[in-house]
């Protein structure tokens, strides 16, 4: 019983600091390698290592044409657009800042599941969604933010991304995958890490070996592997069958204020008055969201 706390303890931690300080180490990767080489690498390793993890703790690796589509469909909108091209934009927007709009995703499941399922709101999800809307609004009227080059795009972007993470999301509740997590992971993350080289040679960027990169930039992809890929993962579903979802979904508003205290210490953001301000409405707003009672 002791061991099992100290677990969830530990697990939390992941789920909080790694994940919230993925932004900061992707912001340090993507300013000297390509976004999609970046992500290739990225996650063709990580999904390696969960595979060769699931083979040795005996796993069924053997998957369904049905289960390898919808891995294929999944890998599609989280790891391509909703994760690389989020990283890629992350060139024009500050990590802090980007964290900020990713936070928006519980606010995108709701209307989306709002469209598709046709439930009723409850009233606090009516009133984090205002707030959700009213902080946003906040955070990306800034001038300093928007005056940047590419900085608009790059948030119109990030927004385009968390779509498509929250179709996901909603695509995965309903589809048949692997029961084993490991499995259905490590195949998303080989087959968007596959499909991602394809992408990177296309638009021709240029690949280097990791004995060419910068010690910050290894460091950060070592990080990103092993730490955010698989440590955090694994974390993320011990805490789903050992605590109340409730619980593991704060993860959604303690994220973005690591990674905003990451990105003003380690790169010298700025952080004005007004995100402080917009950052809180629309954290409540997604507390407000997570928080609703489930029917």
């Amino acid at each position: 019983m002791k061991n099992s706390k100290i677990l969830i303890i530990l697990s939390f931690l992941a789920i909080y600091i790694v994940w919230g300080s993925t932004y900061l180490f992707n912001k340090i990767a993507v300013t000297e390698l390509p976004a999609f080489f970046l992500a290739s690498i990225r996650f063709f390793t990580a999904g390696c290592i969960m595979i060769l993890i699931a083979y040795f703790t005996k796993a069924r690796l053997r998957v369904s044409l049905k289960e390898l589509l919808n891995i294929s469909i999944t890998s599609f909108f989280f790891l391509i657009l909703g994760n690389s091209v989020f990283v890629w934009a992350l060139q024009f927007v500050d990590s802090g800042f980007g964290s900020l709009i990713a936070s928006t995703n519980p606010l995108f499941v709701l209307l989306m599941m709002r469209i598709t399922d046709k439930k009723k709101m409850q009233k606090k999800s009516i009133l984090g969604v205002t707030l959700g809307v009213l902080g946003m609004i906040l955070l990306i009227s800034q001038q300093e933010f928007t005056a940047k080059e590419g900085s608009l795009m790059g948030i119109l972007v990030m927004l385009f991304c968390v779509l498509n993470w929250s179709y996901g999301s909603i695509f995965v509740s309903k589809a048949s995958l692997p029961n084993n997590f490991l499995v259905s992971t490590g195949y998303q993350m080989i087959i968007g890490g596959i499909l991602l080289g394809t992408i990177s040679v296309f638009f021709q960027e240029d690949w280097s070996s990791p004995l060419h990169w910068s010690p910050n930039v290894q460091l950060a992809m070592f990080f990103l592997v092993v730490f955010g890929g698989i440590i955090a993962f694994t974390s993320f579903n011990f805490l789903l069958k050992n605590v109340s979802p409730d619980k593991v979904a704060t993860s959604a508003f303690v994220n973005p204020v690591i990674a905003l205290f990451m990105g003003w210490y380690f790169l010298d953001e700025k952080l004005s008055a007004q995100s402080i301000i917009a950052s809180c409405v629309l954290l409540t707003g997604v507390y407000f969201i997570t928080s609703r009672k489930r029917k």
